[in-house]
């Protein structure tokens, strides 16, 4: 099965990138005292990656054009080389534009991703291929607080970023040895060939023009994709970068505490990459539309995240984790749903782009949703942002079920 060594040797390059991005988060604590970086600056830093990830538009497109053996090799090599450079960043401005450089480049993982399920498999396993390589993300998250705990321990938080960076770079030699398209691909059996192309939907073929930015704007059906992701993404960022530092601050946790603790909404969340798309296949069993079946798999995650609503209410700082563990179980729930519907419903060469648009929507809402945090949590505290939290996907399950309509 050549296709699912492809999606495994993805799902590590997927663990890296969340890796990379997720070692400021859990260092965070130490650096923001070893330099004195305030809250509202430390916003700045983040909300910096995530204006950098909102080029993923200009980078899907960089990857239906350039081929994602050429052009995902050039983005891991660039983030990989970033992330090494975070050891030289002295003060908050450094580490912001550091941070922008590296959301640039990674911002290419998703678009790859579902540029790989649309070439690589069926309609009916890509849902299940989604969410295998998006376990990936949430491994990166598991890793990095053990990843920097080590660290500290041996030498400082600078030999985790090293680590980090280093792994990404072995990475993109065994994707240049391993990975050719379908066509190309020296070990792709005959019969595997015809089973991926007997599962493309003839609408979905690659187009032989490309549409142009417009185009895909007058689609109302990458609005159905983008805006839930704009509401759905601000959970992760608060996971990704906020939460060690709530556990620190609020919570009272020391670093090894944070280590043992910080990686379970991680877990959690791996799970729902699994469980959003067993809900979508257990409905189509049943002879729900596929459509029909991803909208109701993400407005179950949009139930499920009304959870979050009580972290900030919990008095027994576990009880708070299990609630941040179910957040992470619902955003990846309905997250992953959400991100596969774009190869559901655009053609092989579009998908990267529309995945680019979507993941502009999402980085932006994480992007607000940050300066606010980063603005205001000092005056107001944390609990009126997990009570947002928790309500926002209901917002975005309403969009989807208004704005997508199910292909002719």
């Amino acid at each position: 099965m050549v296709r699912w060594t492809i999606i495994g040797l993805f799902v590590l390059a997927m663990v890296l990138n969340y890796l990379a991005r997720s070692v400021l988060g859990v260092s965070a604590p130490m650096i923001l005292n070893e330099q004195s970086i305030s809250s509202e600056q430390y916003a700045w830093i983040t909300s910096a990656f995530q204006l950098g990830v909102m080029f993923q538009p200009i980078v899907g497109y960089f990857l239906d054009g350039a081929g994602l053996r050429l052009g995902f090799t050039v983005c891991v090599a660039l983030w990989s080389l970033i992330t090494i450079a975070h050891v030289a960043a002295q003060g908050w401005a450094p580490f912001a534009g550091l941070r922008f450089a590296l959301g640039l480049a990674e911002g290419s993982a998703q678009p790859a991703g579902q540029k790989l399920t649309a070439e690589w498999f069926p309609a009916r396993e890509r849902g299940l291929a989604s969410g295998v390589y998006n376990i990936g993300a949430s491994f990166g998250a598991v890793f990095a607080p053990l990843l920097v705990a080590w660290a500290v321990a041996t030498h400082s938080w600078r030999l985790a970023f090293v680590v980090a960076g280093a792994l990404g770079l072995v990475w993109t030699v065994a994707w240049l040895f391993w990975y050719r398209p379908p066509e190309r691909h020296r070990r792709l059996g005959a019969a595997e060939r015809a089973y991926i192309e007997a599962g493309q939907e003839m609408q979905l073929a690659a187009r032989d023009k490309r549409p142009s930015w417009a185009d895909f704007v007058r689609r109302r059906e990458m609005w159905g994709i983008a805006l839930p992701r704009l509401l759905a993404d601000p959970v992760w960022g608060m996971l990704s970068f906020w939460m060690p530092l709530y556990l620190a601050r609020v919570r009272g946790f020391d670093l090894a505490h944070i280590a043992m603790f910080a990686w379970l909404p991680f877990l959690a969340a791996d799970l729902g990459c699994l469980f959003g798309p067993a809900i979508v296949a257990f409905l189509q069993g049943r002879g729900v539309h596929l459509i029909d079946a991803r909208r109701w798999a993400f407005t179950l995650g949009a139930v499920l995240m009304t959870g979050m609503i009580f972290v900030g209410l919990a008095a027994n700082p576990y009880v708070a984790i299990a609630l941040l563990c179910l957040g992470g179980f619902a955003h990846q729930t309905l997250s992953v749903t959400v991100i596969t519907m774009a190869s559901d419903l655009f053609a092989r060469n579009e998908v990267a782009t529309v995945a680019g648009i979507a993941g502009l929507a999402g980085n932006l809402g994480v992007l607000v949703f940050t300066l606010v945090l980063g603005r205001l949590v000092d005056q107001i505290g944390y609990g009126p942002f997990f009570i947002v939290l928790g309500l926002l996907d209901l917002v975005g399950a309403a969009l989807l079920w208004t704005l997508v309509r199910k292909p002719a």
